[in-house]
């Protein structure tokens, strides 16, 4: 793998950390928030600078051979530990408990980073190498334990995220299962990566050459299960609002038969407010069940609740339940009221009529289930085709 199969995956990485910063920025105190950061960020920083181009520019700066290393190393070994504070953090539960494991882990993983580092120094490693390190400093003192231990570290890890994720993903449905899923496909990667690893730098100990193993199979092994873990850890949030969004929307397209009827049947009624085309779907759910109480409310005087009785019992009689008859009563009064009060242009009814309520003797209607039943019952058709003269009369 050369510099672009690291940079590019460190890009994608970082545009989703980008993504999430505002959010960041309104809700830092959110410790799962500030996880998800976490672990995007050391991400993107083990694709950049495990990248060979990056790799020699560090060594060359520091003028210490193959620094790369051990801190390629510690930043694999702070990612595992961000992804382990990430879950613990996810799962949730009582919060001492969720402190004291994270707590662990971190400390855990630290002494790993420390001991990285400090095995590094005692150990030399004089000619750069930078794309077999672990395989060409297998057997050399101190480096070939640091190597060791850093690979032991991302299995006891890779193991323990499997084993989490397997365990919660038969517990849950939806996103969250499905980024639960994709965080074990990563992980099985990782576990295809330290299985890679440990085979050639066994094989230097007992003299045999199995090299391309470290060198060309688990570079990309490593790049599939950063980028699939850090997509299940973000799917969950973006697969949550994706479905909100869709839903609103499937909301207000459904609503619109509802708010045409109404609109159609007030021509001259108070004009809708006017919201931007940039305005969220949730909003315009709003306005428009909104407009459909006010223009719902406008017609109380006209409704004719024997006509809703009598739907309702037909709709029943056709085998609705009960939500979808009260759906359909609903809707079919509300047609015969547009009937009586386009028969009514003096409005004479209305000017007969007390002060009416708000409604809310109706009790909850289901605008979504009316709206569809206007264009879908017959018994709403039979309602429609109501003589005007009879309508205004109810």
């Amino acid at each position: 793998m050369n510099g672009p199969d690291y940079y590019i995956p460190a890009a994608a990485v970082g545009l989703a950390l980008a993504c999430k910063l505002p959010a960041l920025r309104r809700s830092w105190r959110d410790p799962l928030l500030r996880s998800v950061c976490v672990l995007l960020l050391l991400a993107a920083s083990v694709f950049f600078f495990a990248a060979p181009p990056t790799i020699a520019e560090v060594n060359r700066l520091t003028g210490i051979s193959n620094i790369s290393a051990p801190l390629v190393y510690s930043l694999l070994s702070a990612f595992s530990t961000s992804c382990l504070v990430l879950m613990v953090n996810w799962r949730g539960g009582p919060p001492e408990k969720t402190r004291r494991v994270t707590r662990r882990w971190i400390a855990g993983y630290s002494v790993v980073i420390v001991a990285t580092v400090a095995l590094f120094c005692l150990g030399e490693a004089p000619e750069e190498r930078l794309r077999d390190l672990d395989t060409y400093y297998a057997t050399t003192p101190y480096i070939r334990e640091m190597i060791v231990l850093y690979l032991v570290a991302h299995t006891v890890a890779a193991v323990a995220m499997t084993v989490l994720c397997l365990r919660w993903s038969r517990r849950v449905h939806g996103w969250l299962r499905a980024g639960l899923v994709t965080i074990v496909l990563g992980y099985v990667f990782n576990l295809g990566y330290d299985v890679t690893k440990f085979t050639a730098v066994f094989a230097r100990w007992a003299g045999h050459d199995l090299d391309f193993l470290s060198t060309n199979a688990a570079p990309p092994l490593a790049s599939a299960a950063a980028l699939l873990c850090a997509i299940g850890f973000v799917l969950p949030l973006i697969g949550g609002r994706l479905s909100d969004q869709w839903s609103a929307w499937t909301t207000y397209r459904q609503l619109g038969e509802l708010w045409r009827e109404l609109r159609a049947g007030a021509p001259h009624g108070p004009r809708p407010v006017r919201i931007s085309w940039w305005s969220p779907a949730i909003l315009r759910v709003t306005q428009r069940e909104s407009d459909i109480h006010d223009g719902i409310l406008n017609l109380y005087p006209y409704f004719d609740r024997a006509l809703r009785t009598r739907a309702h019992e037909e709709a029943v009689g056709a085998g609705a339940d009960p939500e979808q008859a009260g759906a359909v009563a609903d809707a079919a009064m509300l047609v015969a009221a547009l009937q009586a009060r386009s028969a009514d242009p003096e409005g004479k009814i209305i000017g007969a009529a007390e002060a009416y309520p708000t409604g809310a003797d109706e009790g909850h209607r289901d605008l979504v289930r009316m709206s569809l039943a206007l264009r879908h019952s017959p018994i709403v058709a039979a309602a429609r085709a109501l003589p005007s003269e009879k309508a205004a009369h109810p």
